[in-house]
């Protein structure tokens, strides 16, 4: 597995556990150590993870507000909290970085989502990205 989805798969369970815990939100740095230490990876997997985690977490309401606004059908609290914290991921990526291509972004987060979601994850967190990668002002290849 490459370091990049490492650390993508890294971000989504932090971001999952603080989903459920909500301590992050309180001590983002302790709680990172806490989660390190369960964690074994490679110092740029941690990297990359990190700064996924620091962006999700500062962009996070209109993160959420854009999922909302595309899963019409679905209250943001009723989504499976992987298929979520996937979704948080991939979006951040999407929309406020540019290492990343955006259809690259996509199918990474429908493998993460195949491999620690439910059934029915690959193709939800794939319907809501699709929906909101023409909202990428950046070339999506």
């Amino acid at each position: 597995m490459g370091k990049r989805r490492e650390g993508r798969e890294a971000a989504v369970q932090f971001l999952f556990q603080d989903d459920l815990n909500k301590t992050a939100a309180l001590a983002l740095p302790q709680a990172l150590d806490e989660f390190w230490k369960l964690r074994e990876s490679a110092t740029r997997t941690r990297e990359f993870a990190i700064e996924l985690i620091h962006g999700v977490f500062e962009h996070h309401d209109a993160i959420d507000e854009r999922i909302k606004r595309v899963a019409a059908n679905y209250e943001l609290h009723r989504i499976a909290p992987v298929d979520r914290n996937i979704l948080r991921v991939a979006i951040y990526e999407m929309l406020y970085t540019s290492e990343v291509p955006p259809v690259v972004c996509i199918n990474e987060a429908i493998e993460i989502a195949k491999r620690f979601g439910s059934e029915d994850s690959g193709r939800f967190v794939n319907g809501i990205l699709d929906k909101l990668k023409e909202e990428v002002v950046r070339p999506l290849r």
